[in-house]
């Protein structure tokens, strides 16, 4: 019995150690939480816009998928939309990953409780206000009594539009006449006559021109020189999760600009597969516009800062959103060591 009990003892001593053996084992390995495991499917947002452009070439010439695949991405998605407005919205909804986004209604977004974060500009400009043939246009006070189509309340284009008419002494709300459209439905309007002028990104404004029912008579940098339009933005989700990720998109990003700007004609046939839009007319419009495309962030900083100013007086928003808030350039800043 002696024996038996000193063999249960050895036994007993064996576990234990064969049980803390495993712990410090188990507490050796790095947890990793559910959220940080691999993602496979990756949401971008983007409009059908020459500003845009550096998507739409990334996404055509399969650079995410270079450049994703390796992290266990299995597919990025294209979701395009016609204005900033429904964008933001599917960015708070948690339907994207990343957007291409004006930077006017990010700061919308993030002063109503949109965790993101611009990692990158996009372009500066960019931007037309087309008026009926008919109509004669000196100075801004030509506008008055004119009914002028332009993107949703809190875009780029709504919020300098109004910016402009106001330091020209016009009343957006009683001189002129603002109703809220995308490029498409109001490239239509204006080619029925029913409405006298639109401020739209390009390349609208060219495909205005080309169908004979209005002519560009300001470019948006002459309205605000040097004004942040788009941006590429990352939600605080994927930041915070899927660094990895986020880095290699900023560089599929700035890999896209630099291609564009030496490959003009092959950019306009993506953008033309991507989005049925004209080739001709998206080649004209990289041609004729005022725009620029760039990607540092820290130019574009005060610019985009001053839309939360602009947008508080129009009472878009109930108080300003800092430069904290609205950028992250810390991916850019590594990027560019």
């Amino acid at each position: 019995m002696t024996g038996v009990i000193m063999n249960l003892n050895k036994i007993s001593v064996f576990l234990v150690m064969l049980v803390a053996s495993i712990t410090v084992l188990f507490a050796a390995i790095p947890v990793v939480a559910e959220d940080s495991q691999s993602k496979e499917i990756i949401n971008i947002g983007y409009q059908p816009s020459t500003h845009q452009l550096a998507f739409m070439t990334a996404y055509q010439k399969g650079y995410y998928n270079e450049t994703l695949s390796p992290l266990g991405v299995k597919e990025v998605k294209a979701f395009s939309f016609p204005t900033g407005a429904p964008e933001i919205q599917a960015l708070l909804a948690g339907d994207l990953d990343f957007a291409y986004v004006g930077s006017a209604p990010f700061v919308t977004g993030v002063a109503n409780g949109l965790d993101a974060k611009i990692i990158a500009a996009v372009n500066v400009q960019g931007s037309d206000l087309v008026l009926k043939k008919d109509l004669p246009y000196s100075t801004p006070a030509d506008l008055k009594g004119l009914k002028i189509a332009t993107f949703p309340a809190g875009t780029i284009q709504d919020t300098i539009l109004r910016d402009w008419l106001k330091k020209n002494g016009l009343d957006a709300e009683t001189d002129v006449e603002i109703v809220a459209m995308g490029p498409g439905d109001a490239t239509t309007a204006m080619l029925a006559g029913k409405i006298d002028a639109a401020f739209l990104p390009h390349p609208s404004p060219v495909s205005i021109e080309e169908a004979g029912a209005g002519r560009i008579i300001v470019h948006s940098g002459e309205i605000e020189a040097g004004h942040s339009c788009c941006v590429l933005v990352a939600t605080g989700d994927i930041i915070k999760n899927h660094p990895e990720i986020v880095k290699e998109v900023l560089k599929t990003h700035l890999k896209a600009t630099e291609y564009n700007a030496a490959n003009k004609d092959e950019a306009a046939t993506y953008m033309n597969e991507l989005t049925g839009l004209d080739t001709s007319v998206i080649t004209k419009s990289l041609d004729t516009w005022d725009g620029q495309f760039v990607s540092d962030p820290t130019q574009i900083d005060n610019s985009v800062t001053s839309f939360a100013t602009i947008q508080k007086e129009l009472g878009y928003i109930k108080s300003e959103v800092t430069e904290k808030e609205l950028f992250d350039t810390s991916f850019w800043d590594k990027a560019n060591a």
